[in-house]
């Protein structure tokens, strides 16, 4: 049943897959084509030199140009990586919040993120222990985005189960003149976006507004999202350049709480009465600013960044309001040379990152969504440093050794600020050495077979240690994996385009999330002590016809095959990890004329239903599922450019996501609904 499954989805996609992706993005372009003037950026590398960097790492790894997502409606992280074999991530409620899997990293996350590093052009976006969130991550504010799956993110001192994703912004070279947006649709969603960059001389800027609102699908979901993103940038010369990043966001975000099973059968929209009484939601200030310094002196280049973040967080809950305000922190180098050994070419990468970070936590009792009397206050201090190395020795020119190492200490510190119920102080210390070797081979341009075994730690989030209905210092142990990859990357003649990783992990400590009954998806965490992750992760694109006139007929897919399970477990045996599916499948056809007409149906389809708990009770697993699209646009008026994009036109009733439990019961508040039926319009323009 399952072959079939997987045979019925590949053949969706037969026939049309693409020469390169290069190919591709030129079928998706969302804009007219930009002449660049002036010296390339050393501080934000084109989507070719990030390609030709990535495209060194033997293992999964992609580069995702907003061109690719741009052409419908971008407002989520789904929205932009949803094509991108191995990343699971689905909207829980609204714009603003997602979960996000990759390799089983977070796959017990109902809230927040753990086991993925978030960079905006290099620098983090999560929080110094860990943890993060997407909403200062704008869709519209990026040029391209970098995916580095698992140790694969040595490149920026990572070793995480998950990996890395780095965002990468605009600047006022790539992406100079006035651009606007305006799209709307389904559910009241109204968003707009205005952009400017230029470039004279040394200097170059961009900056870009977006505003978006909407009701939701679900009752109590009601959103606004304010979003500034800009950078500055000055040449030094030929071989140093400097540039100021900064970002400021204002969220505010009803929440609707998960559902019972039955109650998402009975109306998938609704939020649960204790939710819209007590007002719960999110309401989010935050400010980053950062730097990135380069200096390029032929096979050699130091590069030094620095950032600092705020954040306030207001967020009543069904059990209590809690308010947040943290303050984070870094400085990271990096230096890249290549030498020659052994009369052979050597390149190599050290570096050495620093993160700290406080949060003054405090709860109250909610009130009908106000703060009442003070319930807890305690300081969350973070900080961690990394020293990192990676070195790439090629063996003959087309076969390179891959070696790397990272050296990991992290620290956290919890101070009692209340003491009315005693003194829930405490704090730990963590050390870990995570190696990594690989090899990357080569045979013609256009051509890569990889493989890479690595280990991968990661401390607890303050999530895990000091949870929120039950405040304190948990004895948590620290998440510990090794994982082997194999896999291949390339293009087959004029027609396909493909990238193929399969994995497995062997994961000690594994930090688990579960739900607490009756606190409205408070969650409390334990370790697993052992656990198996593996997978296989399939992307192909290409053309299936292309007619003399320049008619074509494209397509492209994304195969993400999971199978997360306890290993020999005292309790739950061989089980199934609840949390995401065994089989995502993401597909897309795609017709475009000479003229700027295109058109095309596009699938997302869960072949098979997923557990909730850990005990694998089947009678409340998720059911399957299949969303059909359908996707259109012109772009042949010079400037502008039209999208309709109209989403799960069946109207089917699916489960977007789930938080997870040890034994789901009829009682159990974890399943997250998907969109219904949506349709969503939009206008760009370039000046």
């Amino acid at each position: 049943m399952r072959a079939r499954h997987i045979a019925a989805g590949l053949l969706l996609a037969a026939g049309a897959f693409e020469a390169s992706a290069e190919e591709v993005n030129q079928a998706q372009v969302t804009m007219p084509a930009i002449t660049v003037t002036g010296t390339a950026s050393l501080t934000v590398p084109s989507i070719k030199d990030a390609e030709e960097q990535i495209n060194k790492t033997p293992g999964g790894v992609e580069v995702v140009p907003a061109s690719r997502y741009l052409d419908g409606r971008a407002t989520t992280m789904k929205d932009m990586l949803d094509y991108t074999p191995g990343v699971w991530i689905q909207s829980k409620y609204g714009q603003e919040d997602s979960k996000l899997v990759i390799r089983g990293s977070g796959l017990s996350r109902n809230f927040h993120l753990r086991g993925v590093r978030l960079l905006q052009d290099g620098s983090p976006i999560n929080q110094a222990d860990g943890s993060g969130d997407f909403h200062e991550i704008d869709p519209l504010a990026q040029q391209y985005i970098e995916v580095y799956k698992g140790a694969n993110a040595l490149r920026y001192g990572a070793m995480t189960l998950g990996g890395a994703i780095n965002f990468v912004s605009p600047t006022g070279r790539s992406n100079p003149g006035l651009a606007a947006r305006v799209y709307g649709g389904s559910y009241q969603t109204f968003g707009q976006q205005a952009a400017a960059g230029f470039g004279e001389g040394p200097w170059d800027a961009w900056l870009s507004f977006t505003n978006l609102s909407g009701n939701g699908f679900r009752e109590h979901t009601n959103q606004s999202l304010q979003r500034l993103n800009g950078n500055v940038g000055a040449q030094i010369g030929s071989n140093v350049e400097t540039r100021f990043f900064f970002s400021g966001n204002q969220v505010r975000n009803q929440i609707p709480g998960s559902l019972t099973q039955q109650q998402f059968w009975t109306d998938p929209r609704q939020g649960p009465l204790a939710n819209v009484l007590q007002n719960t939601r999110r309401d989010i200030d935050s400010f980053r600013f950062a730097n990135t310094t380069v200096v390029d002196v032929g096979d050699d280049a130091f590069t030094l960044q620095s950032y600092v973040k705020s954040k306030s967080l207001f967020h009543p809950l069904t059990f209590a309001v809690i308010d947040n305000n943290l303050l984070d922190w870094g400085v990271t180098g990096q230096y890249k040379g290549s030498r020659q050994l052994f009369g052979h070419r050597n390149d190599f990468i050290v570096g050495a990152n620093y993160f700290g970070g406080t949060n003054r936590n405090r709860q109250f009792v909610n009130r009908f969504g106000m703060p009442g009397p003070l319930t807890n206050d305690n300081t969350e201090f973070s900080s961690s440093v990394e020293i990192y190395g990676e070195n790439w020795f090629y063996a003959t020119p087309e076969l390179s050794i891959v070696t790397g190492i990272q050296f990991n200490w992290a620290n956290r510190v919890l101070t009692d600020n209340y003491l009315v119920n005693g003194n829930d102080s405490g704090a730990a210390s963590y050390f870990e050495i995570n190696p990594k070797i690989g090899a990357l081979w080569e045979p013609r341009p256009g051509l890569q077979f990889f493989a890479n075994v690595s280990r991968a730690s990661e401390p607890p989030t303050w999530s895990e240690l000091n949870p929120s209905f039950a405040p304190g210092f948990a004895p948590l142990a620290p998440q510990t994996s090794w994982t082997a990859e194999i896999g291949t990357r390339g293009k087959l003649g004029e027609n396909v385009g493909w990238d193929l990783s399969l994995y497995r992990s062997w994961v000690k400590n594994e930090l688990q999330l579960l739900v607490v009954p009756g606190f409205g998806g408070s969650a409390i965490a334990i370790n697993i002590p052992n656990a198996i992750h593996q997978g296989i992760e399939l992307g192909l694109n290409g053309t299936a016809w292309r007619s003399e006139r320049n008619d074509r007929i494209t397509g492209r897919m994304a195969l993400t095959v999971s199978d997360y399970r306890f290993d020999n477990n005292p309790t739950y045996g061989n089980n199934q990890l609840p949390g995401a599916p065994p089989y995502y499948l993401r597909a897309e056809a795609r017709y475009d004329s000479p003229g700027g007409f295109y058109i095309g149906p596009n699938l997302e389809w869960s072949p098979q239903g997923y557990y909730v708990d850990n005990l694998n009770n089947t009678a409340f697993m998720t059911a399957p599922y299949a969303l059909l699209g359908l996707k259109a646009g012109y772009t042949g008026l010079k400037g502008f450019e039209f999208f309709v994009d109209a989403r799960n036109l069946t109207n089917q009733m699916y489960v977007s996501n789930v938080g997870v439990t040890s034994t789901a019961n009829a009682t159990s508040q974890l399943y997250n609904p998907g969109d219904g039926a949506s349709v969503y319009a939009g206008i760009q323009a370039r000046f």
